[in-house]
């Protein structure tokens, strides 16, 4: 195999990627996860709208997700600083299960699979915060890189 990690020099220490050779491309990552209730629970939010003291779950998820999504470099220690195109979260409840999806565009010469993951995790946690006085029984579950596009390889699950 020839591949070897991106974020090690040769010595082993940690490094940012040097992308300043690489060209400016379109570049799109979609993530998703799922914020899994006890089924009294999510009926109970659902009966409410999910709008709980704290106010809208969802809409404050949905913003949660977008600031973290901003953030993204300053979070995860070797992310370069991108200027983002867009940010969407979308959040659907199906059975007992709220499920987010995160879209991330930009035209920079580096992914934007980070800010993705990070926009679903910070979503989600977010979901659990403000749900959590009804039960800790709440999991974050399945959350993972659906597709990527730019760069030198795309990407889908």
């Amino acid at each position: 195999m020839d591949k070897k990690l991106s974020h090690l020099d040769d010595s082993g220490n940690a490094t940012m990627v040097d992308v300043s050779d690489k060209r400016v491309t379109a570049r799109t990552a979609v993530a998703s996860g799922r914020v899994v209730f006890p089924s009294d629970v999510f009926e109970t939010l659902a009966a409410q709208d999910f709008l709980g003291k704290k106010g809208s779950i969802i809409q404050t998820a949905v913003i949660a997700g977008i600031q973290a999504v901003k953030r993204t470099s300053e979070l995860i220690p070797l992310c370069h600083q991108i200027n983002l195109s867009k940010v969407q979260i979308d959040i659907h409840p199906k059975k007992n299960i709220l499920e987010i999806r995160c879209t991330v565009k930009c035209d920079e010469k580096t992914g934007v699979e980070m800010e993705a993951l990070t926009g679903v995790s910070v979503s989600a946690l977010t979901i659990y915060d403000m749900c959590k006085a009804l039960s800790h029984d709440i999991s974050i579950t399945d959350i993972q890189l659906e597709q990527k596009t730019g760069g030198k390889h795309d990407y889908r699950s």
